[in-house]
């Protein structure tokens, strides 16, 4: 707990407040396949992931970062890649229909209605399809978000949704977090060689400059972002970060989250003297997840991470994997965050 002191009338009065103390879960790249996939699928290693996600408040922070409990996480974020396969047809099958079930039956939307018992706020990735209308099999992957966005917002688990229902914000305690889709930018620059129908970003940026403007302004809280490209890949250019940093250096941002590429933490700035964006790369869903804590002063992060997991390998045409049953932590996170300036 935490003590406000007010001058009134000459007295001073003292209101008691509650702390910020907030831990969530994000993971992203589950990749889902068909189950008779020609190239094997890791779909029961997702699972393993989320039944883990699950039990996460009967395990304990490792002692690096202090130990002690760890607190019902409040939801899941997962920024893209949620299947393998966005827009296809496999002898005659729809597997991007296919796939999309897997994703909604294992992660559901509200934590009641799948096997993750925390909500989850999903985006779309390279992997997940082209925009609504340029899908050429009868399913839209974004089409589902946008739908799903629908409910969320009906269900009061967000506040605020773009104007072509993708992306969306929303609070926890007086954190603000925003979920961007496949990277923050409004359009492909002309500099990226991959599918400009594919890789829209479809104004994320626009979205993204006014919902903080509008529901962060001066405050001073602290924002979580996430996407699915980070600052490692050509498929988000360089202009476009710098573009992204622009955006955000007015405001506490305290992490930004991404996939895309494997995993791991770091920080990245346009310049030498330019304020860092911190940032986290929270790797494929089969092999683990991140587990995050914010309280007022620091910002704690773990990767909960499958041990004794070896490495896919291929046997009759198919990947195959084999792991012990173990889990351990790596890519420990401890950093102090700047004090909200005071009303």
């Amino acid at each position: 707990m935490k003590t406000l002191a007010h001058l009134l009338f000459g007295c001073l009065t003292i209101t008691t407040t509650d702390a910020r103390d907030l831990t969530f879960l994000s993971t992203s790249d589950s990749h889902y396949r068909e189950n008779d996939h020609k190239q094997g699928h890791h779909n029961d290693l997702i699972r393993a992931s989320v039944i883990e996600m699950n039990r996460m408040h009967e395990e304990s922070w490792p002692q690096e970062l202090g130990g002690g409990p760890i607190a019902k996480p409040q939801g899941l974020l997962m920024p893209g890649d949620l299947i393998d396969d966005g827009d296809r047809l496999r002898n005659g099958r729809n597997v991007t229909r296919e796939q999309f079930g897997m994703f909604v039956r294992d992660f559901g939307l509200d934590g009641s209605d799948g096997l993750l018992t925390i909500p989850v706020f999903e985006g779309f990735g390279n992997h997940d399809g082209p925009p609504v209308g340029r899908e050429k099999h009868g399913f839209s992957t974004q089409a589902m978000i946008i739908e799903r966005n629908r409910i969320r917002k009906e269900k009061g688990l967000i506040s605020h949704v773009s104007a072509n229902g993708l992306h969306y914000s929303w609070d926890w305690e007086d954190v603000h977090f925003v979920q961007l889709n496949i990277y923050p930018a409004d359009a492909q620059h002309q500099s990226v060689r991959y599918s400009p129908v594919w890789h829209d970003p479809q104004d994320a940026l626009s979205f993204l400059k006014l919902d903080l403007a509008e529901k962060v302004g001066k405050s001073g809280r602290p924002v979580v972002i996430a996407a699915h490209c980070g600052f490692d890949t050509n498929w988000w250019c360089e202009e476009d970060w710098k573009a992204f940093h622009q955006v955000v250096e007015p405001y506490q941002l305290v992490l930004y989250l991404f996939g895309h590429t494997g995993t791991g933490i770091g920080k990245w700035a346009p310049d030498e003297g330019a304020k860092p964006i911190h940032w986290i790369n929270d790797g494929h869903t089969d092999v683990g997840f991140f587990v995050i804590r914010i309280t007022d002063d620091r910002l704690r992060a773990a990767y909960r991470v499958k041990t004794g997991l070896t490495a896919s390998k291929w046997e009759d045409g198919k990947k195959i994997h084999a792991w012990d049953g173990g889990w351990g932590w790596k890519f420990l996170v401890d950093r102090p965050l700047k004090p909200q300036p005071e009303e």
